[in-house]
């Protein structure tokens, strides 16, 4: 899977094509138009200026106003593709923001020096607001005296994972490999390592009730990437937008393959042996996981819900506030209606929020 996505000379996210949106692969929120980014800097303005209503004030807390310049602030973005959401993250606070917007440095972490260039691109006009890190780690330095929101958009889901199968006759984990057969890819079954195992431990009581080959998806980069993030981060919010469910929701009758899929053309399908490199590969975030990581880290959670519930709250806030956004009419209507519409993009996406006052 990391070969398939991110091998410098053939994977998926190095081709230099437009694969998201209408004419591409797949569908994102920053498919959508520049609203989802706007939205999101109006949450993180908030963020800075102790605005946030969603959660009770509590002491250690103070509510910052734009005149307090001491404090540096920076918006860190992981997985930034093209650019696109950076920059209009970046266009609202420069509009409508201004004060903090000189306060401002946005990172974007960013390994591939592909993907850095593309988004060079897209960010031209921003190159004294914005700077570049290969790995997370790298900002702890600069975290440390620093206001900071950590934030991803789909990355997690695309991170690497291992498939565990059910054997239902010998009663235990295998792990599923890959192979070679006549020169095609193909299934294998390996032994399951017992630190991989050992994670469902709860949920033995169900594993009579599943069929042979039930599969499951654990994917320690992404809890290792979250572990990290939550070290580095000093003072803020660590956010991510995703999908996936909780450590409840994992065993399903209705995901007996597990939720590794691929997406092609708009089209998802279950072979995700064919073709690597020409489609993208995804798999359900383990929420579950990453707050408890997060909170052995000593961050608190603040928020998990759907994307349609973030948004909205943050758009009831921008209507208690008039003039504090910008302009609102039917071209925002029908783009706030897309992002949050359960037959669009509402239901399927998730925000996890956790913080370090």
């Amino acid at each position: 899977m990391e070969l398939a996505l991110y091998c410098p000379d053939c994977g998926f996210y190095e081709k230099e094509k437009d694969n998201v949106g209408k004419g591409g692969d797949f569908f994102t929120s920053v498919s959508v138009g520049e609203l989802f980014g706007q939205l999101l800097a109006f949450q993180f303005s908030d963020w800075f200026e102790g605005k946030d209503e969603t959660r009770p004030r509590q002491s250690g807390w103070p509510r910052r106003i734009e005149s307090e310049a001491g404090t540096p602030l920076k918006i860190v973005e992981a997985g930034a593709h093209d650019g696109r959401l950076a920059r209009d993250i970046l266009s609202w606070f420069q509009a409508q923001r201004p004060a903090v917007f000189r306060q401002l440095e946005y990172c974007v972490v960013e390994s591939s020096v592909r993907r850095q260039a593309w988004q060079q691109r897209t960010l031209s006009g921003f190159e004294k607001r914005v700077k570049w890190v290969s790995a997370i780690g790298e900002l702890k330095p600069a975290l440390e005296s620093s206001e900071a929101v950590i934030f991803s958009n789909e990355l997690l889901d695309a991170m690497p994972v291992h498939r565990l199968g059910w054997d239902a006759q010998e009663k235990k984990w295998f792990e599923w490999g890959v192979s070679s057969d006549s020169g095609k890819l193909v299934w294998s079954r390996l032994p399951a390592k017992s630190d991989h195992v050992s994670r469902f431990t709860a949920h033995e009581p169900l594993f009579d009730l599943l069929p042979d080959g039930y599969t499951v998806e654990i994917s320690p980069a992404a809890e290792k990437w979250w572990r990290t993030a939550a070290e580095v981060l000093a003072h803020g919010r660590l956010m991510t937008i995703d999908y996936g469910f909780t450590s409840d929701e994992q065993f399903s009758p209705s995901r007996i393959d597990g939720t590794l899929r691929a997406y092609r053309r708009h089209r998802v399908t279950n072979d995700i042996l064919a073709d690597p490199g020409e489609q993208d590969l995804t798999a359900h975030v383990d929420f579950s996981a990453m707050q408890l990581i997060g909170e052995a880290a000593g961050l608190r959670t603040e928020t998990f819900c759907s994307q349609t519930q973030f948004l909205t709250r943050t758009v009831e806030k921008i209507f208690k506030q008039p003039g504090s956004f910008a302009e609102w009419g039917p071209k925002q209507s029908r783009q706030l209606q897309t992002l949050t519409h359960p037959d669009h993009l509402g239901r399927a996406f998730r925000v996890l929020v956790q913080s370090r006052k």
